[in-house]
Parts: C-alpha cells; sequence; structure tokens
C-alpha cells in the first residue's frame, strides 16, 4: 500500500476511525505500555470486573443453588451470540464448552466413528501442535494413518494443496482459518467443497479467525468447527471455547465423552447414557460459571462493532504495519514471513530475524512493546482492532527499529523461555 508512513498520517488515520470509542471499552492501565499480543490473549474489557463482582455477590454470594435456573443453559445462549455475531452460523448450532483442544478430540472422534472403513486424516503439517497431537492420539488408538500437508512456512496451504491431498480414504481433514503462525487465511467455501466431494469432513480451528476476520459456516458449508474465546473474543486467560456442529450432522455424531450435559433429560438421571438430539450432546460436564460470565460484556463490545468493520480495520492496521517493516526493517535483516497480500491473511503478521527470540524479548522488557516469538525465528505481532490505534502500530515499529539499530537486543543471553 505504502504512501504516507508519517506518524501525523496515523494520528489521522485514528481521528477518522469509526472503531476509534470502542478503546475506551478496556482496561488500559498503563498507556504508554504498547499491546500487540492481542492474537494470544485479549485485553480486558471495562465491563468485565463488575460483571464478575455483581455475579458473585448476587447470583452466588445470595441466590447459591438457585441460580441454577439462569445459568444451566449460560452455553447455548453465548453460543447463538457468537453463531450470530462471529461465526455466520444458525442458532443451536453453536455452544461454548471445555477447552479448545477437548473440543476439537470430541468432534474429531465423532466425525472418524461416522466414517468409518477410510484411514487417512489430513492436516497441515504447520498446524497447531495440540491439534496434531490430537490427532496423532486418535490415530493410534484407531490404527489410523495422519498424512500431513506440506505447507510453506511463510504463505501457508492453498485450496489446491488440499484439494490434490484428497482421495477416498480421507475420513477427517483438520486446518486452522487463520494460521497461528504466518497468519495465512484460507478459503473455507473452497476446502469444505472439495473435501465433500470425496466425502470427508472438515473441522476447523478458527481460534486465530474468530473476531477478527468474518467467518460465514452455514455460507461455507462448513461441518465442524473449535475455536478458542481469549484472543479476539477477549473472554479471559484459559476462556472456555466453543464448537460448532452444522445442524444436519448433529443427530448423526456422537462424541467420545459421555457426561450428563449432554444427557436427554439431564435431571432424571437416568440409568444409560442417551445423548440429547441437538448441540447439547456435545456438552460434557458442569461449565465454569464464572468464566462464562466474563465473555458476555466481551461479546457486547464485539456485536457493537460488527465483523466487517473490525475486518477493514483488521486489514488497515496489518498493511501499515507491513509497509513500515518494509521501509524500517528489511534494512536491519527483517523479512516479512506472512502472505503479502492483505486479503490472504488474518490480523497478524509475522516478521523472521535470526535473532527473533532476543529480539522479542527485548521488545518487551526494554521497548515496552509486546508481541511474542514463535519457532523458528518469528517475531509475531497482532494488533487488535477494538482497541489498536494506528498510532501503536506506528510508535510500536518505531521501538522496534530503534532497539534493532542500537543492539539492544544482543546485551540478552541466549535461551529459551518457557513462556515466549
Amino acid at each position: 500500500m505504502r504512501g504516507d508512513l508519517s506518524r501525523r498520517a496515523a494520528e489521522e488515520r485514528d481521528v477518522a476511525d469509526p472503531l476509534a470509542g470502542l478503546r475506551d471499552r478496556f482496561v488500559i492501565a498503563d498507556p504508554e505500555l504498547i499491546y500487540l499480543d492481542g492474537n494470544s490473549l485479549g485485553r480486558l474489557p471495562a465491563a468485565t470486573p463488575d460483571a464478575l463482582a455483581r455475579l458473585v455477590r448476587q447470583d452466588w454470594g445470595t441466590e447459591l443453588v438457585r441460580s441454577w435456573s439462569t445459568w444451566i443453559d449460560w452455553g447455548r445462549r453465548l453460543g447463538d451470540r457468537l453463531a450470530a455475531h462471529v461465526l455466520g452460523a444458525r442458532p443451536g448450532e453453536v455452544v461454548v464448552s471445555d477447552s479448545t483442544s477437548v473440543n476439537l478430540y470430541k468432534l474429531a472422534a465423532a466425525a472418524l466413528d461416522a466414517n468409518p472403513g477410510r484411514r487417512t486424516i489430513l492436516v497441515d503439517a504447520e498446524e497447531f501442535p495440540t491439534d496434531r497431537y490430537l490427532l496423532q492420539g486418535l490415530a493410534a488408538q484407531r490404527g489410523l494413518t495422519v498424512r500431513t500437508l506440506a505447507s510453506d512456512l511463510d504463505e501457508g496451504l492453498t485450496p489446491t494443496d488440499v484439494r490434490q491431498a484428497l482421495d477416498d480414504q480421507v475420513a477427517l481433514v483438520v486446518l486452522s482459518a487463520v494460521a497461528y503462525r504466518s497468519g495465512t487465511l484460507l478459503d473455507l467455501a473452497a476446502v469444505n467443497a472439495a473435501a465433500r466431494e470425496v466425502g470427508a469432513y472438515v473441522l476447523w480451528d478458527l481460534s486465530h479467525a474468530a473476531g477478527s476476520v468474518p467467518v460465514e459456516l452455514t455460507a461455507s458449508g462448513a461441518d465442524l468447527a473449535v475455536g478458542c474465546t481469549y484472543k479476539y473474543l477477549n473472554g479471559g486467560p484459559g476462556a472456555p471455547a466453543f464448537l460448532y456442529v452444522r445442524q444436519e450432522l448433529q443427530a448423526r455424531l456422537r462424541q467420545p465423552i459421555w457426561g450428563w450435559f449432554g444427557q436427554r433429560d439431564q435431571f432424571r438421571m437416568g440409568p444409560e447414557y442417551d445423548p440429547a438430539p441437538d448441540i447439547d450432546r456435545f456438552l460434557v460436564g458442569t461449565p465454569p460459571i464464572l468464566s462464562l460470565a466474563a465473555l458476555d460484556p466481551a461479546l457486547d463490545v464485539l456485536a457493537e462493532a460488527g465483523i466487517d468493520r473490525l475486518r477493514a480495520k483488521g486489514v488497515g492496521l496489518g498493511e501499515l504495519m507491513v509497509d513500515l517493516a518494509d521501509a524500517w526493517l528489511t534494512p536491519l535483516g527483517f523479512t516479512l514471513a506472512s502472505p503479502r497480500d492483505p486479503h490472504r491473511r488474518g490480523s497478524h503478521i509475522c516478521l523472521a530475524h535470526p535473532d527473533a527470540l532476543r529480539i522479542s524479548r527485548a521488545l518487551i522488557s526494554e521497548a515496552r512493546v509486546v508481541g511474542d516469538f514463535r519457532v523458528p525465528d518469528r517475531l509475531r505481532l497482532g494488533p487488535a482492532p477494538l482497541y489498536t490505534r494506528y498510532v501503536d502500530v506506528w510508535d510500536g515499529l518505531a521501538r522496534l527499529r530503534d532497539l534493532v539499530a542500537r543492539g539492544v537486543h544482543e546485551q540478552l543471553p541466549v535461551e529459551t523461555l518457557r513462556v515466549t
């Protein structure tokens, strides 16, 4: 895009930003800290502390167990809000429960059991580690084969790559709509159509897509999906995840963890497991009510913003970041490690540098810019359109440029920390 790369131009874009006022709906405890890690953990919505305090004091403190008459369907109610404002799904197709990993296990196992006789699971070789590990475990239990799709570390997969790997032995395809490292955005509709031609199910991981790019599960013909709520959805650290099952598939699939929240007429306490006829059959046990409650005010802000406006701003922030990186960081040894076409990536980008780990640590400790590091040599930066300003991107990249130019990162020891 290039154009005017001055700080003044960034300030002018903030003045014209229709979402600018929503930044005040979040806790900004340190105005000098530049937060570019919204793709890992979203900021705290300002309404969340009071909402949780009311629930603790009133619902739990005063009403006690009587509050379950309200709490019992929160997973479905929040799921319907996600369906309407984030996922492009129909009511009754999304439920909030468990973690992303547990939900992926449940849906993957259910899909494999519903496609007997097929011996192959197809997954991106660069898929998020948990997804790959879970599929390896399921394959080992069932005597199946996990076939990995070789994908470019920076450009990711294309629908053509997936289509060429499909055959009548593939039972299940597991892919991320937005790759966790490069940010590559896949065309859901194209992949779903290709898989359907050979009779395979597709299970999408939407963790880096939900709340940052438009996701149209119904329109794209999606079968299954999971995702977290603590990144762009701002539900809080470890917030419950969501799962999606297309309505036409719900009665056909039976997930492997048979818990009482998935039971038809659960309070009859029947002697045998009889799964609910709808999306509830994919629930397991008693939900974490305090964590569910934190998601409600977060979705208020997101619904007000609208996913199309969030996407437009996300593209703008990303283009500014890429343009500044080209102008300022390429001479310092950085290369773009995400698709250059803004329509082929989500809302975060990666920059490759041989010393990216130390740069990431110095950026946080010395320059007060929070991003993160991903192997092998990637600095990952995720502006979140709800609260990141254009001037934040400008200042963050300027601090990064100055830090590396002065060699500040070279003073740090070369060591790998557990959290990067």
